[in-house]
């Protein structure tokens, strides 16, 4: 069986758009500032962008500031076609933990990270219907580490559920991830050495 080309799929998608010359609302969570700044980049040529920092899973809270504050210098400091914004989801720990309990101690890439991309793409999910986005997505697919299947898979459920249209993507496409690592040393933006949560800490402690 072959597999969905996601990113054939977006550029047919802006192709449309343009010809249409629509500049749709995209409700866009991000992870971090590093994986942010090629989609970011890429992305507001096309669409008007609410970035959600919605990462209760990130560990210790020390961390989560440190994240969401480059996410904030990130998009006060690169141009943009199309206005950014930025908006802090509640970081609740206790969500994550929650949902992964019983899972603790699953490999990296297993079945607890997927429950946490569900909870953090259920959040976007929700936040865009509220503020009548037209799509949602997530920076996650630009990872190398990740599954863009699995993730899509996740995004395309959880947008049927909540009624509002998933932005299918794989960003670690067109050197997206290179690219996004040449950005990140334009704007000198911290790069972590781990996803986020104790687990993946300990992992690469």
């Amino acid at each position: 069986m072959n597999r969905r080309n996601y990113q054939r799929e977006l550029d047919r998608l802006i192709e449309s758009l343009q010809s249409e010359g629509r500049v749709p609302r995209l409700l866009l969570h991000a992870c971090c500032a590093p994986c942010s700044s090629y989609v970011l980049e890429y992305l507001s040529r096309y669409f008007e962008i609410t970035v959600l920092y919605y990462n209760p899973n990130i560990d210790p809270p020390e961390e989560y500031e440190k994240r969401v504050q480059e996410e904030n210098r990130l998009i006060r400091e690169m141009p943009f076609v199309h206005p950014v914004h930025l908006t802090a989801g509640k970081y609740c720990p206790e969500e994550f933990y929650e949902t992964v309990k019983g899972l603790e101690k699953e490999p990296e890439g297993g079945a607890r990270c997927e429950k946490c991309y569900e909870l953090r793409l259920r959040e976007a999910a929700r936040a865009a219907r509220e503020g009548g986005f037209d799509y949602f997505t997530t920076t996650l697919t630009i990872s190398p580490l990740k599954s863009a299947e699995k993730l899509n898979e996740i995004g395309g459920k959880i947008a049927a559920e909540y009624g509002v249209e998933y932005l299918y993507s794989d960003f670690k496409k067109k050197e997206g991830y290179k690219r996004s690592i040449q950005l990140s040393r334009e704007y000198g933006l911290y790069r972590q050495n781990y996803c986020g949560c104790v687990y993946s800490r300990e992992r690469n402690s």
